[in-house]
């Protein structure tokens, strides 16, 4: 008779220290590893993993489910990809707090901050909420393929308290600031594990209206943070443009002071200020010194547009022919695009707006995303590369590489980590001990951008295949994706394959392992399309001892719950 849940035998374990592999069975019993060795004892299942990998299931710290969460039990693309805990809440953007009259201004603002479309929100949203420690009721009572743990949101708790004032950025008075500030302590109490806020320029609808987050008084940030340090463990995330790097900086160590709390922010290269980045690490250094514990967050790839006639951009999509094919459904689109008279208009029209046409139309920046995918492509396989040497017009060879895979085939722009047309700015942020792995956006941007596989990514190319430059230690990149995370959001029960820890963990088929190329699903609610990512060689994927996915499929096993506060 088996007297054990689950035992994995024979795997090479990673166990999430650091530390050098090790051969080792792993016991599960009550949801949590028992013992990592030589076990004796019999599982009720058990599973083969001589030859692969063992690890701790991935922590992923910047993801945007908030809407999936309460409509589905799967949080894929992540998932499919190894994560067994995400954080939601990112960005300053959510649906807590919520009056009925105000359910309008936070779908608007998620559909243009985080490209999720209006009638999906209308149609999926339950709406069985208005304060945060309902909307944290509302999730912890569903089940999911992984554990969900949610941060209060900046946007929500302005819109909440101050109404149309907030979306016309207008500064709080004393008393809607002890408002915000009492509403954001009583999130951490519900649960929370931080707070969060944007203060960039692109967060905005999709009629131009900013977040009503940017330009927040520092002083309103403070008073937030003083509270929502007071109420328990938790962090601020924040996203800002750092257009004043030096003077941004300073406002965000003040705050992270003033809370008494870790603050961690976006940390990327831009094409626009390719040099920011290594700014802000020294900045962060420093913060660290004088006791503000500042950690950037950072993707282990270039973050990338996925052009194509089935998605939501592309390099025609602003010229003023489309719009007689924007709205047709993907099958009459196509039919529509194989007339060579729309054809010829769509080649001969240019951008107007510079921003877009400098996004759209830099063909040097535009390459094939491959099968599988190449997210460190070389220059000289540029569209614009390939259509000088060709002889070729490139907005026609762009034409001609969409409308392959009968018009599904994928273009990658890469418009962020990529400025110098290679990795070396991205390992060295990733090599940094003042930073976090995170910013793959899982369930935001659905129509343009896939990067809830960069778990995958930054195990299966940056310790396995990567030939431009160093790779990593594989112990480096499994601790990277699980111990660090889970202690930087204070969950000390996970991340780490050791007796007493969850047993959330991968059995990885390390030679397989492979992110597949995005496909569109339109399984939204209202049919809404998004782009779905999946990979080969997860053997298995665990969390709280249940098997939830083998081989990628998914097993029916939903043990995933909602994360109320730190974990000892």
């Amino acid at each position: 008779m088996a007297d054990l849940d689950l035992v994995i035998r024979g795997g090479t374990v990673v166990d999430g220290s650091g530390a050098k592999p090790f051969e080792a069975d792993v016991a599960i019993a009550g949801g949590r590893i028992v013992q990592v060795g030589q076990v004796a004892g019999r599982g009720a299942e058990e599973i083969d993993a001589r030859g692969k990998l063992v690890t701790p299931g991935f922590v992923d710290i910047h993801t945007h489910y908030d809407a999936q969460a309460t409509w589905s039990s799967r949080i894929d693309s992540s998932s499919y990809n190894g994560v067994t805990t995400a954080l939601i809440g990112n960005c300053g953007v959510g649906f807590a707090p919520c009056l009925p009259e105000r359910r309008d201004a936070l779908v608007k603002l998620m559909e243009g901050v985080e490209d999720l479309p209006e009638v999906v929100l209308t149609e999926g949203l339950p709406w069985t909420w208005q304060t945060f420690p309902e909307f944290m009721d509302v999730l912890g009572a569903r089940r999911w393929d992984m554990d969900i743990a949610a941060q209060v949101t900046h946007a929500p708790l302005r819109i909440h308290v101050m109404g149309e004032r907030a979306e016309a950025h207008a500064e709080a008075t004393e008393a809607e600031v002890a408002e915000m500030a009492r509403l954001a302590a009583e999130g951490i109490r519900a649960g929370a594990l931080g707070f969060s806020t944007s203060r960039a320029i692109a967060h905005r609808t999709l009629d131009g209206k900013h977040t009503p987050t940017l330009g927040t008084p520092e002083a309103e940030l403070e008073a937030i943070g003083r509270a929502v340090g007071a109420a328990g463990a938790s962090w601020l995330q924040v996203i800002s443009d750092f257009d004043d790097p030096e003077d941004e900086f300073a406002r965000l160590q003040r705050i992270c002071a003033a809370s008494g709390r870790p603050l961690t922010f976006s940390l990327l290269q831009r094409e626009s200020r390719p040099w920011l980045w290594r700014f802000l690490l020294e900045k962060i250094e420093a913060a660290n010194r004088a006791g503000a514990p500042m950690t950037g967050q950072v993707m282990a790839r270039p973050v990338g547009l996925m052009f194509g006639f089935e998605l939501s951009q592309h390099p025609f999509v602003a010229r003023p022919s489309w719009q007689k094919v924007a709205h047709l459904p993907f099958a009459e689109r196509m039919q529509a695009l194989r007339d060579p008279a729309l054809k010829s208009a769509l080649l001969s029209e240019e951008i107007a707006d510079p921003m877009l046409r400098a996004r759209l139309n830099t063909w040097d920046m535009i390459f094939r995303l491959g099968d599988p995918p190449d997210y460190e492509p070389r220059p000289e396989t540029s569209l614009g590369a390939i259509a000088t040497q060709r002889g070729m017009d490139p907005a026609e060879l762009a034409w001609d590489w969409m409308m392959e895979q009968e018009g599904r085939a994928i273009l990658n722009r890469p418009i962020i980590n990529y400025a110098d047309r290679d990795l070396e700015a991205v390992r060295a942020m990733v090599e940094h001990p003042q930073t976090l792995m995170g910013l793959g956006d899982g369930g935001a941007h659905v129509g343009i951008i896939c990067d809830a596989s960069s778990t995958t990514h930054m195990l299966a190319y940056w310790t396995r295949d990567r030939i431009r430059g160093p790779k990593l230690p594989l112990e480096f990149a499994v601790k990277r994706l699980t111990r660090d995370n889970a202690l930087a959001l204070g969950l000390k029960d996970r991340g780490l394959v050791a007796a007493g820890k969850k047993a959330d963990l991968n059995v990885i088929d390390y030679d397989r392992l492979q992110v597949r190329v995005p496909v569109m699903r339109y399984d939204l609610p209202a049919g809404g399309k998004r782009l779905v990512q999946r990979a080969d060689g997860y053997t298995a994927s665990v969390v709280s001892g249940a098997v939830t996915y083998r081989e990628g499929e998914p097993t029916g096993a939903l043990p995933g719950r909602l994360v109320r506060g730190a974990r000892a």
